[in-house]
């Protein structure tokens, strides 16, 4: 099973391994500051916005239509910005690191 680290706003690392689901679902069940999920993964509250470091974007892959809608409305975006509840964590991304946005 696949590792991911998380990096909070103020640089706190935190390190999961041997996990799977989505970003947000592993965020919220290890309390990752900076995501909350509100809308319980459906892609409707901005809650759980991450930024995938630059090295991950080509292997996450980019955002479908529905999501991209909804970064729009978001102020801290930039090229590798995902919802973590889009973004299931799959053996392929093992090692994937993320950063949780700022909140707007």
């Amino acid at each position: 099973m696949p590792t991911v680290t998380f990096i909070t706003p103020d640089g706190k690392q935190t390190v999961i391994k041997n996990t799977d689901g989505t970003l947000m679902d592993i965020a919220t069940e290890n309390s990752i500051e900076g995501i909350e999920g509100a809308c319980g993964g459906v892609c409707s509250c901005a809650t759980c916005h991450i930024h995938v470091t630059p090295e991950w974007i080509e292997r996450v892959g980019p955002a479908d239509e529905t999501e991209q809608d909804m970064l729009e409305f978001e102020e801290a975006t930039h090229p590798g910005s995902r919802f973590s509840c889009q973004v299931e964590l799959t053996p392929d991304l093992d090692g994937l690191i993320v950063e949780v946005a700022p909140l707007s």
